[in-house]
């Protein structure tokens, strides 16, 4: 019970700390979303071929929404599978404002979203450029540059204030962050903290693979486990930028609800794996 109590302890004022830093991360966002929501969509939708490079760029804005659009955009033919893969690779959703509330890595949250943005756009040159031409149209996709009706499955709330809506992530987040937090503290103390941190180093090159696992779930409390995982110093910068680079928060599961192809939504998801494991392990050894 002591033991459980300290830890309960020590987690709540270690995440109490990083309210007021979620707190702004999160006004930010809720601006962005409301008053440049649409047109954020808007070039999205109207990058054509090379809409990998305003695709990367808009996907690393800290949310999983965009993320979403993209999956609709791309089961409607409006973009192509590289600027799909684009805005997945560069989501990073909730590990952004939770990284942000930690000032001593904010030059790692910088390299991290720098390396997403530019590994998105090579990703989707790669898949549109010189991949087109060998990959089967089933798999590539029907991409028209075009549709007559989109469905985004994304209305955000506008029934409140920006504050209010601010405040509603925030809590959210803080309650997942406590949550991680107690378990990876009695992880800690049960196990011991260089037994953990050693047989995870040990996984080697495996260890940003299942990192890339973990980020495939398409809920925002994987991002925001990698991110605790991260600042705690249990795994390498190598592996959360594989995590969060094959993590496309809810995106995942939008694409395979409305794309009717099955071939193209799972060739995207070991696409997106590969992606991130491979990236991952060549930055596995970053000092970061």
């Amino acid at each position: 019970m002591e033991l459980l109590l300290d830890t309960l302890m020590d987690a709540l004022l270690d995440s109490a700390k990083m309210l007021p830093f979620l707190f702004l991360a999160y006004l930010l966002i809720e601006w962005l979303e409301r008053h440049h929501g649409q047109r954020i969509e808007d070039a999205l939708a109207g990058g054509g071929r090379w809409g990998f490079v305003p695709g990367a760029a808009l996907g690393c804005v800290p949310q999983c929404g965009f993320s979403a659009v993209a999956a609709n955009l791309y089961a409607s033919r409006v973009i192509t599978p590289g600027t799909l893969l684009a805005v997945f690779v560069a989501t990073s959703d909730e590990a952004v404002p939770l990284l942000a509330a930690a000032p001593e890595k904010w030059g790692s949250l910088v390299l991290l979203l720098a390396l997403k943005v530019l590994c998105g756009i090579a990703a989707g040159w790669l898949l549109d450029v010189p991949l087109r031409h060998f990959l089967p149209k089933s798999l590539y996709g029907g991409y028209a540059g075009s549709a007559e009706e989109i469905d985004c499955h994304e209305e955000h709330e506008e029934h409140s204030g920006v504050v209010l809506a601010a405040l509603r992530h925030t809590l959210e987040i803080f309650v997942f962050i406590l949550i991680f937090s107690i378990v990876i503290g009695l992880l800690f103390s049960l196990v011991g903290e260089d037994t953990i941190t050693a047989l995870l180093a040990n996984l080697g090159p495996l260890q940003p693979m299942v990192a890339a696992i973990l980020g495939l779930v398409p809920n925002c409390a994987a991002s925001v486990l990698l991110a605790q995982l991260f600042l705690q110093g249990v795994i390498s910068f190598g592996s959360l930028f594989a995590g969060l680079a094959a993590g496309a928060g809810i995106g995942l599961a939008v694409l395979w609800r409305v794309n009717p192809s099955w071939k193209q939504n799972l060739f995207m998801t070991g696409l997106l794996w590969a992606c991130g494991s491979v990236l991952g392990i060549l930055l596995q050894f970053l000092p970061v």
